[in-house]
């Protein structure tokens, strides 16, 4: 019969495996962490090795420079060198696959406990092509941040906002700053405005479609916001954003947790959805949900060890430490149930912003579509072009792009002995 394995005779043969092995298999990981997050990930290894006693499984941690890590990923495990494990974000996902079987996939080891229990949508960004190459480890979304010196509750909807504005705008408080202030001709920032009106990047296919008719009303309603007077800044620069909330010139701000560790002492903040947008008829805004994960070079010697350790580290083993001492929001949607990470306010508001969040695509013609739809943001922001217009010109000069990429894909020849260095 064509059964698959219980999770308990999957286990068991890792562990034999790992057992029978002639000598102690070493399985090293790459990450890109620093200060907490690194000393977070330091403790969940040790655990894990003290965990595995005399089984002869040891895990090594290595960091390298964020700026280099991910160059330096592709060309190691190109070469059939490199580590065993790495941690990397979602967006690199389907080059690496399609540029050559770079990583182990999981679907072999998946059980359907260890698929059921991680935050929705976070498996999904690991997945390419109906495959699972990584398991999510940690999300990160852009919401609402707010001065609770300079409103006393945040806005549920784009009215809500509207009023809280005008009404900021003609007190003594809000003289001489904005109402709202995020880098919105940045396309990353304004994909979940474009997504509560229905707009995307690809149709099925996958198809670029920046020129779809939802991402041009989008941009339409943006032009109202930065119409109205006291309502948003000229130039949202990020570091402009951040002064304007420092110094109290701006009551609400859309960032993510990232932005949390620039707010200067003494600033009383809360954390609180984005608003439904009701131009978009109640629509929640659906900001990006971008995902990190750990995934197995196809190469490594030890695979049934690495995925113990990626197990391990996703699991509630390593979620609680991830949280609570690495400040991440991990994938594993059980930890949200402790006390400790329930009652943080940015780990539980990053939580409940994720459940309306888009995971942001992992295929290899996302990268060709910042640029130019950055640039699309910028030409209507000033002016310089309408919606329809820019939009039409980005999805010309990133199809012409994306064209050239499967053009290219289609005549690389097929590589042979990858598991051999040269």
């Amino acid at each position: 019969m064509n059964r698959r394995p219980s999770v308990s005779l999957l286990l068991l043969l890792c562990l034999f495996r790992w057992a029978s092995s002639a000598h102690a298999a070493e399985v090293v990981v790459w990450h890109g962490y620093r200060a907490s997050e690194r000393t977070a990930l330091e403790k969940v290894t040790a655990a894990f090795n003290a965990a595995q006693g005399g089984a002869g499984v040891r895990v090594k941690l290595l960091a390298i420079p964020s700026d280099a890590f991910t160059d330096k990923i592709s060309a190691t495990l190109s070469r059939g060198v490199g580590p065993d494990v790495f941690v990397f974000p979602q967006d690199r996902l389907g080059g690496w696959v399609e540029g050559g079987g770079l990583l182990e996939p999981l679907d072999f080891f998946l059980e359907p406990s260890i698929r059921e229990r991680y935050v929705p949508g976070t498996l999904e960004a690991m997945t390419y092509r109906g495959t699972v190459y990584a398991l999510p480890l940690n999300f990160k979304s852009i919401t609402l941040l707010y001065n609770k010196k300079l409103l006393s509750k945040p806005p549920r909807t784009t009215g809500e906002l509207r009023t809280a504005c005008k009404a900021l705008h003609t007190s003594p408080a809000g003289k001489g700053g904005v109402c709202l202030a995020y880098p919105y001709t940045d396309f990353y920032y304004h994909a979940a405005l474009m997504q509560a009106f229905g707009g995307r990047v690809f149709d099925p296919g996958p198809k670029v479609r920046l020129d779809a008719p939802e991402n041009v009303k989008s941009l339409d309603f943006l032009l109202k916001w930065t119409a109205e007077k006291g309502m948003l800044p000229a130039e949202p620069s990020t570091a402009l954003v951040t002064s304007l909330f420092n110094e109290g010139k701006a009551a609400i701000v859309f960032s993510g947790p990232w932005f949390i560790g620039e707010i200067a002492q003494g600033v009383d903040y809360g954390l609180a959805p984005l608003p439904t947008v009701d131009e978009a008829g109640g629509k929640p805004m659906r900001p990006w949900l971008t995902v990190e994960g750990v995934a197995i070079s196809s190469h490594s010697a030890n695979k049934d060890a690495a995925y113990a350790f990626l197990r391990y580290l996703t699991g509630p083993e390593g979620a609680r430490v991830m949280a609570l001492q690495g400040r991440q929001n991990p994938a594993l949607a059980q930890v949200y149930e402790d006390p400790a990470v329930a009652q943080d306010p940015v780990l539980s508001a990053i939580r409940e912003q994720a459940r309306t969040s888009v995971p942001m695509p992992n295929l290899p013609e996302m990268t060709m579509v910042w640029g130019p739809a950055t640039s699309a943001m910028n030409a209507v922001a000033h002016r310089l072009a309408t919606p329809k217009a820019a939009l039409d010109d980005a999805q010309r000069i990133v199809q012409k792009e994306v064209t050239a990429l499967r053009r290219g894909a289609q005549d690389k020849p097929v590589p042979q002995n990858r598991g051999e260095s040269p």
